[in-house]
């Protein structure tokens, strides 16, 4: 009994030397906690980011369904698309969009689509549309469609 208490008079600052030892590895876990939730809200901005210049880039597909100068008989010509931008209000303060409607030829109309084949013509088109939106994201979809006219 009597060595057992003679070895603990020599460990006098143990207690401090393993309370900064729980410390500091507190104070480490702490910083990665931070490091992660940093990046995870960077993440988080570049989504929200990506889906607002989505949005904009379906709203210019709603512009030109709305918009028949971009697709009309003004626009017959391939090798000269038409172009458009977003009018000014029409989306958020750091969301806007533009692209263009390309004429690419006459063929017979499709097949169920209640038209009378020989009677009609099908005048097909091709939409890109570009949305941006904010921290210069940037999303862009390209979309065919035909008019049907005489």
């Amino acid at each position: 009994m009597k060595q057992f208490f003679t070895g603990l008079k020599n460990n006098k600052g143990s207690v401090l030397i393993i309370a900064l030892f729980v410390l500091a590895l507190s104070t480490i876990i702490g910083m990665i906690v931070v490091k992660m939730s940093n990046i995870e809200l960077k993440a988080s901005a570049n989504l929200t980011h990506s889906k607002m210049a989505f949005y904009a880039a379906e709203s210019a597909r709603s512009f030109v369904a709305q918009t028949p100068d971009l697709y009309g008989p003004d626009n017959l010509t391939p090798s000269n698309p038409k172009t458009f931008q977003s009018p000014v209000g029409a989306l958020g303060p750091k969301q806007s969009f533009d692209g263009y409607v390309q004429y690419l030829g006459m063929s017979e109309v499709p097949r169920g689509s209640g038209f009378e084949v020989g009677t009609f013509k099908a005048y097909r088109y091709k939409m890109v549309c570009n949305g941006y939106g904010p921290s210069g994201a940037k999303s862009q979809i390209e979309a065919g469609f035909y008019r049907v006219g005489y």
